[in-house]
């Protein structure tokens, strides 16, 4: 029983908006939005050491609470050629699946990426470059919801307290249980400016906006919702201590219609120093967001993430929890999310290496 309670209640708190006859839907977000370069913002595209690269992203999130938790799946390629004396043009694909709940309501889009790299100091052959990029994000997605895994407050009979799942829905999807949105067209845009000081000192700011055209994402024939614009800026950087120990700080807002999200953060570096360089990453994230209880909205603080990476030259292995605070400590007992991420770079031959920074 005590298991019940807690599932209605995170259930009651996240998941309701799926069932609404408008839908009210918001991306879905990583914690090592740092990890996830090309979902993050479009302008990243290219903006690697190597000649091309490869990333992969999961988040397992609410299985302490629920038999279905949501789950997201990314993946992104990207790979960048020069052109004139400094600058470069990145293309790139990404992709992502997420799974939200018993229904499962689910998301899936697919991008083309195309940025442009513009060299406004500095060589291969310096460290203090300093760049500003261009990206575009062009892509389909499409929505899905099987509602008859779900129960509706119709079916529910209060002199039993139970549901009657043979009772009318009153709903309006019809007699099929899987419905899906028509498949939407998608734009993406952002920017991108870093400068390097040093090997292992450098800045960068940036934005995106995503949803410029408003899909409609709308279940029923007669009704319309937009895609909610997303609005994305970032900035972070790297701040040496020593030749071995250097700190990563970072900050990503995101806000998309009702929603607000703040990740900020940082993670402490240690490399060995060596050609071959091996390194470890481990620091603590803060993430802020809009929260509404039965007084009104506010903003809180919803989770903490723990953070770690392993840098094995071409490759970044990465692993997170967020321990969830706020107003859902109490139903999922502290426990969040867990997140991996996988990140390949493949060396650049000397004319196509770009400096850029540690993200």
């Amino acid at each position: 029983m005590k298991l019940f309670y807690k599932t209605i209640s995170v259930v009651l708190l996240l998941g309701g908006i799926f069932i609404s006859d408008t839908l009210f839907s918001q991306d879905p977000q990583f914690g090592q939005f740092y990890a996830a370069p090309l979902q993050t913002n479009p302008a990243m595209t290219g903006v690697h050491t190597g000649r091309y690269r490869i990333a992969l992203n999961y988040r397992d999130q609410w299985n302490s609470v629920v038999d279905e938790p949501f789950r997201t799946f990314a993946a992104s390629f990207d790979i960048r050629y020069r052109i004139g004396k400094g600058d470069f043009l990145a293309f790139g694909a990404n992709a992502l699946h997420d799974r939200a709940g018993a229904s499962p309501y689910q998301r899936t889009q697919g991008y083309l990426n195309a940025s442009y790299m513009k060299q406004l100091s500095g060589s291969r052959y310096r460290t203090s470059d300093q760049f500003l990029i261009g990206g575009l994000q062009v892509g389909f997605g499409q929505h899905a919801l099987d509602f008859s895994k779900l129960w509706f407050s119709s079916q529910f009979n209060p002199g039993t307290v139970s549901v009657d799942f043979g009772a009318p829905t009153g709903e309006q999807f019809g007699s099929s249980s899987q419905v899906t949105s028509d498949m939407y067209m998608d734009f993406n845009a952002g920017i991108l400016y870093y400068a390097l000081l040093d090997d292992d000192a450098s800045f960068y700011i940036g934005g995106s906006a995503h949803h410029l055209n408003g899909p409609q994402i709308s279940f029923l024939d007669n009704s319309s919702q937009s895609l909610y614009m997303k609005l994305v800026a970032q900035v972070g950087g790297q701040l040496p201590f020593t030749d071995e120990l250097s700190l990563l700080p970072a900050a990503m807002v995101a806000i998309q219609g009702p929603s607000l999200t703040t990740i900020l953060g940082g993670n402490f570096r240690y490399s060995n120093s060596d050609w071959r360089e091996l390194a470890i990453r481990a620091g603590v994230w803060a993430q802020i967001s809009k929260q509404e209880d039965a007084n009104g909205a506010d903003i809180g603080l919803p989770s903490v993430i723990i953070s770690t990476i392993l840098e094995m030259e071409r490759i970044n292995i990465g692993i997170s929890y967020d321990i969830n605070a706020g107003y859902l400590n109490r139903p999922t007992d502290g426990r969040g999310a867990i997140e991996l991420s996988l990140i390949y770079v493949h060396p650049a031959e000397r004319h196509e290496r770009v400096n850029c920074p540690k993200f």
